[in-house]
């Protein structure tokens, strides 16, 4: 816990964003940050923090003055050592993130996934049909829209895409939880990561060194920018570990928040059935609504102002992206999920040069996989309660138990 002194001039919280409480319903908290003022000061960290989109956005574009580089999390890196090694694209700032940036989005780009639209369509429809063909519960199929969606296909189709080996592929959501964890506080959620981090850090290691990956995919691409000359041998598998770091969690959290949304609002659902080109709205719409990234800090690198707050250099930030993405200022009925929402603008997958280099690729998996449910599901029922699973950045299910009505 931090103890530095509160400023006069910012009205203080006492909330806690990363408790099991303000977890399971984080709104009152959002709402409390929002119209509290356009800067708060979170009493229990000693920082900073914003929640209405305008100040959200301003950061976000202003790297010069809202840094990267000194971490993404609560831990200051000029101060503390981190936890792991910081992300070689998501934790710089320029000129050392333009290089590699360039690298990610080039292998990344709208290009490359018209090559893998076909694939990641065929994959969906595969794991669609075999889900509505399984054993049933009274008579309709049944299933966990986690284990058995939002996760399996991101497991199949990403680590594929990569070019990685399907041995040990579930070893990526721990990792990928331990890092998104490592953005909060030392608490008990991080502490339980740590627990088992070796052996999940040195498996990550070995997927991303170039005898491990396949020819055809986006990690040897990386690691033949260095053979260009694009990027260094040292920061190849780097980047290639940075894609294995961020690319699955989130995208389960999001597929787990559509499916969510659309069980829970069938009204929603019949839209997306009536017009299955609703898909992408019904993803990002999911994205915004329930914003499975749920915050992101930065790091003043020079005395600001922000929403009318003078703010020294050398402050922690807390940017609550899903407080944003809820703002009565930016959104007409904002805590409505409503698929025919333009829902450009939402902070979801952040924004500036840091912007999600992965969102292309979230996009289209979350497209393909609800438009080939879409075409062979009529209903999406809720058959249990579900199993909130909790983590100090991202926001997410564990469990989801649901009936697909197949199609007649």
């Amino acid at each position: 816990m931090m103890t530095r002194l509160e400023p006069a001039n910012v009205p203080a919280v006492d909330l806690d964003p990363f408790s099991i409480a303000f977890f399971d319903d984080p709104y009152p908290g959002h709402t409390e940050v929002r119209e509290t003022a356009s800067v708060v000061f979170l009493r229990r960290y000693g920082c900073y923090g914003v929640g209405r989109h305008a100040e959200v956005r301003a950061m976000l574009g202003d790297w010069e003055s809202f840094g990267s580089s000194r971490g993404v999390g609560l831990t200051d890196y000029k101060v503390s050592p981190p936890y792991r090694g910081p992300s070689l694209v998501l934790e710089t700032d320029p000129p050392l993130h333009t290089h590699r940036r360039a690298v990610l989005a080039r292998v990344l780009s709208p290009g490359a996934m018209k090559t893998l639209r076909a694939r990641f369509a065929a994959a969906a429809a595969a794991l669609v049909d075999a889900l509505v063909a399984r054993p049933d519960c009274d008579g309709v199929p049944c299933c966990d829209g986690i284990k058995d969606i939002a996760e399996a296909f991101p497991l199949h189709v990403f680590p594929d895409a990569l070019g990685m080996p399907r041995e040990g592929r579930h070893q990526l959501l721990p990792y990928g939880n331990f890092v998104f964890n490592s953005m909060g506080p030392r608490n008990a959620l991080l502490e339980n990561s740590l627990a088992e981090l070796v052996p999940l850090a040195e498996w990550v290691t070995r997927q991303s060194q170039r005898d491990a990956l396949r020819s055809d995919g986006f990690g040897a691409a990386i690691h033949a920018a260095a053979d260009r000359g694009k990027i260094t041998a040292e920061e190849a598998p780097l980047l290639v570990r940075s894609l294995l770091s961020a690319g699955v969690d989130t995208t389960v959290s999001g597929l787990g928040a559509a499916l969510y949304c659309l069980a829970r609002f069938p009204e929603q659902w019949d839209r997306l059935r009536a017009d299955p080109m609703r898909a992408r709205n019904a993803f990002e719409e999911a994205v915004r609504f329930e914003s499975p990234v749920q915050t992101f800090f930065r790091t003043t690198m020079k005395p600001v102002t922000l929403g009318g707050v003078d703010i020294p250099e050398g402050r922690k930030i807390l940017m609550f992206l899903a407080a944003a993405n809820r703002d009565p200022r930016q959104w007409e009925r904002p805590d409505e999920y409503d698929i025919d929402r333009v829902a450009s603008g939402h902070v979801g997958f952040g924004g500036g040069i840091h912007m999600c280099v992965g969102q292309l690729l979230a996009r289209l998996e979350g497209e393909v996989l609800l438009a080939a449910l879409a075409s062979r599901v009529a209903r999406i029922e809720i058959i249990g309660i579900p199993v909130r699973r909790y983590n100090n950045t991202l926001r997410g299910l564990a469990s989801l138990p649901l009936r697909l009505h197949p199609v007649q």
